[in-house]
């Protein structure tokens, strides 16, 4: 009887040191944002997408994973106003050229691995997945913690080909001339989360 009491009292007690070891941090949507930028041979465009959900995950005060829902709905272009075509792009690229958001209204971003470096750094794998292809990726991103308000920085770019996002891509399309848009897409991310 003895050692089952001890048995249960030691459970008890890991069970609530786990607890304390374990932080969640919940994404602020309304202050997390991704900027994207896409090159053509003359000129780009750029704008923002946001986060619709999200989390990180800390164990002994050290980055254990996460994931995060991208709203593809909300793509916008910074870059042009509606008289040199704001609108028109927009909903260019939420077509089936691009991210197919009425098929795929969310991308998402899980991560898979992570190597701490120096300062706040990490080394960040994760899987991405943009109109239901995924493929992993990998980046380093900044994160730091005050008063339980986290700011994760971090930038990457993909081949959007991988995901199937061909439109106007030298690799499938001849004769395209100075209309021929590059295939990396760069995305800078600001994360905002709280506990």
């Amino acid at each position: 009887m003895k050692k089952l009491i001890l048995l249960t009292f030691i459970t008890f007690f890991s069970s609530i040191l786990a607890m304390i070891a374990q932080d969640t941090y919940n994404t602020d949507t309304k202050e997390s944002v991704i900027r994207w930028e896409g090159k053509k041979i003359v000129g780009g465009h750029w704008g923002d997408v946001l986060i619709k959900s999200g989390n990180l995950e800390f164990k002994n005060s050290k980055l254990s994973g996460g994931s995060f829902v991208i709203d593809m709905n909300s793509i916008v272009v910074l870059d042009l106003d509606e008289k040199s075509g704001k609108s028109k792009l927009e909903g260019h690229l939420r077509s089936d050229d691009f991210f197919s958001v009425d098929k795929h209204p969310t991308s998402e971003f899980v991560i898979t691995s992570i190597k701490e470096r120096n300062n706040n750094k990490y080394e960040i794998t994760g899987n991405l997945t943009i109109k239901g292809i995924t493929h992993s990726i990998k980046f380093p991103a900044t994160i730091n913690i005050k008063n339980n308000r986290l700011e994760a920085r971090a930038e990457f770019k993909i081949d959007r080909t991988k995901w199937d996002i061909r439109y106007g891509s030298g690799k499938f399309f001849d004769n395209l001339g100075d209309r021929m848009i590059k295939d990396d897409i760069i995305f800078k991310v600001k994360l905002i989360a709280k506990k």
